[in-house]
């Protein structure tokens, strides 16, 4: 199904931001205020002082700098219009604080661009910023805003379509809380149209809300351009001790800027520090040292947040990254990714199933494979590495940091572990499979954890990424042959878009008919069917909806672990099954039973973090974690699944 519920959900709500004294962020900088007693923290940004303008002088001068005083309030009418700043570029690497904020939405958004049947949706609103934004001279940023504000818009009845298939007006809202706003309303009004409001409070993504927001990450500069996290667009201008910040969006009708008050660069202000720590960057407020020794600024009073473990750190951004390096190390010496001796998809041909697609970035899933797992994109040089197993069957995380040290990585390929050659490409435009322009690959190292004390890499995948193979001449299960598919997944990195899938999907990224799809669906998506509680959910993608077995089936749960293992599978003509349970703990449990929605007819395309209509040219509107998986030709018994989870709870994954 179409993943592109919001499509480039960067820009649904990239929210622009506000000139100078359009309205107060309460909490900048006062016009006269006294700096807080004692000065600034070392390596923090510089006292927040006075209140807002107005405001008594030196309420709420925050020692530490994180965020601006409350102080009094300058002003808080919104205009009708904001203006754009001008774009001149400049040096941006210090901690900022807002000052001020002025956005404005009125005109049309663009339907196509948020994958609804429709093009135009007049919608009206405003948003507001406060808060701090640090730019590192390392390339990284922290981002300590809150972006706030509603939104009010029609959704006219050619609106009211999602992948090809109808979705009630009260079920729109999903739409927009995938996209990153905190709250969503829809309902038919008396004449007949689906009104809908939206709200926003969200930290980091700095005035703009969507799925994606972080409040870390890196940041690029060229001319007059900043992008953070190769997502997000600004044109800015640094004059004197101000930044001004202009979003550049491509859904929403915006005006206006965020305007913000330099103070001391990240690194500077405390004197007199400790001896640089082994390996350790100098932290913010003082060199970094050795022993994680608090250095104390120069004339201030609070200590500074420069101590942290030296060893590899990431550069002082606020003084709050701590180095890499004291995680576990490699252990254990049980064969196989930690099972025992076999792997998942040993297990399924010992029951004449066999996996024709496999896949990690965590582990071998045969007991004989020595290969290759997946691949990472560097950007410093755009050069490639493959990263493969230890001999213990884990994936050499080893060398993916040494390859991408002191730089970013993306992950390109997954590579099939079964011999079939089905290894999934991200699906970008400069890709062999291409992509939409609005597509991206995941960061290779946004998740790094442990199994079986081994240290691993998830592909963590927001918004606007997925992967994509043609298996229909590699052994991919087509027509109504029937298939199995699994995978471990997370609870806690999940979203409400369509549509986050592992499986079988069109040939054509379009969609070319119901059942035409067969894939496992983990996702809090209730515009179609749904499970008990909020979700996430394990249910199924056969195109045109999801399928939870009912609407609700209350034998569906909820699944919030940190590592969740989803199933689907049918015979291909007749019945299909869902199951899922703690990747961590326990067996499977059986949610849903019964006779298969569609006929059949697999196309034999593999998916990964979409739906089928995705995502050559469109992007998709999910998110979601994927550690492994295989695509099975058959129909395994549950005596079958039932061993593949024990094998997968023997991996200790976050152990």
């Amino acid at each position: 199904m179409r993943n592109g519920l919001i499509g480039l959900v960067s820009a649904v709500a990239l929210a622009s931001m506000a000139t100078h004294g359009c309205s107060s962020s309460g909490g900048g900088a006062g016009n006269g205020g006294a700096p807080a007693s004692g000065g600034a923290s070392s390596g923090g940004a510089p006292a927040s002082g006075g209140a807002g303008s107005g405001g008594k002088p030196g309420s709420g001068g925050a020692a530490s700098g994180v965020a601006p005083a409350s102080g009094g309030a300058g002003g808080t009418t919104q205009p009708a219009s904001c203006p754009n700043g001008t774009s001149c570029g400049g040096d941006v690497v210090a901690t900022w604080t807002v000052t001020s904020s002025c956005l404005t939405l009125s005109g049309d958004m663009d339907g196509q661009l948020l994958y609804l049947g429709c093009t135009k949706i007049p919608a009206t609103g405003s948003l507001k910023v406060t808060g701090t934004w640090t730019a590192n001279a390392d390339g990284t940023y922290s981002d300590n805003t809150i972006t706030t504000g509603s939104m009010t818009f029609m959704l006219a009845p050619s609106c009211l379509v999602v992948s090809s298939s109808p979705v009630e007006c009260s079920k729109m809202s999903g739409t927009f809380t995938a996209a990153g706003w905190a709250t969503a309303t829809c309902s038919t009004d008396a004449s007949g149209q689906c009104s809908c409001s939206a709200t926003a409070n969200q930290t980091g993504g700095i005035g703009v809300i969507f799925a994606n927001a972080s409040n870390k990450g890196d940041y690029t500069t060229t001319g007059g351009a900043l992008n953070t996290d190769g997502e997000m667009d600004y044109s800015y201008c640094v004059s004197g001790n101000k930044l001004t910040l202009t979003p550049q969006s491509k859904v929403l009708p915006l005006a206006g800027t965020i305007v913000l008050q330099g103070g001391t660069p990240p690194g500077s202000g405390g004197a007199g520090g400790g001896a640089p720590g082994s390996g350790g960057k100098a932290g913010a407020g003082g060199a970094t040292t050795g022993a994680g020794g608090a250095t104390t600024g120069s004339g201030g009073t609070t200590t500074g947040a420069g101590g942290a473990t030296g060893s590899g750190g990431k550069g002082g951004g606020a003084g709050t990254t701590t180095g890499v390096g004291g995680t576990a190390g490699a252990g254990g010496t049980t064969p196989v990714g930690g099972a025992t001796g076999k792997g998942p998809c040993d297990i399924y041909a010992a029951a004449s199933n066999k996996c024709v697609v496999a896949h990690s970035t965590v582990r071998a899933l045969f007991a004989g494979y020595t290969g290759k797992l997946y691949q990472v994109k560097r950007a410093s040089d755009s050069k490639r590495q493959d990263i493969g197993t230890t001999a213990d069957g884990f994936a050499d995380s080893a060398a993916q940091d040494t390859f991408c040290t002191g730089t970013t990585c993306v992950i390109t390929f997954l590579y099939d572990q079964s011999g079939n050659g089905n290894d999934v490409e991200a699906e970008t435009a400069d890709s062999t499979v291409k992509g939409n322009a609005g597509q991206s690959a995941s960061n290779a190292t946004q998740e790094k954890f442990t199994v079986g004390g081994h240290n691993v890499y998830s592909l963590y995948m927001k918004t606007a990424q997925a992967y994509w193979k043609d298996g229909s001449k590699s052994n991919v299960p087509t027509g109504n042959n029937p298939q199995s598919v699994y995978m471990v997944t997370s609870g806690k990195h999940f979203g409400s878009g369509c549509c986050f899938n592992y499986g079988n999907g069109p040939l054509s990224r379009t969609v070319s008919g119901c059942g035409t799809m067969d894939g496992v669906n983990f996702s809090s998506n209730a515009q179609w069917e749904k499970g008990a509680g909020a979700g996430p959910w394990v249910m199924a993608d056969f195109e045109c909806g999801l399928k939870a077995g009912g609407n609700p089936n209350a034998n569906d749960p909820s699944l919030t672990s940190a590592y969740v293992t989803a199933l689907e599978k049918n015979n291909g003509t007749s019945e299909w099954s869902l199951r899922g349970g703690d990747a961590t703990t326990g067996t499977l449990g059986s949610f849903y039973k019964g006779k298969l929605p569609f006929t059949q007819a697999k196309e034999g395309a593999v998916i990964l973090g979409s739906g089928g209509d995705c995502c050559y040219s469109n992007t998709t509107a999910s998110q979601g974690t994927f550690y492994e998986g295989a695509i099975v030709a058959g129909y395994p018994t549950d005596a079958t699944d039932d061993a593949v989870q024990a094998n997968i709870v023997a991996a200790k994954y976050g152990q």
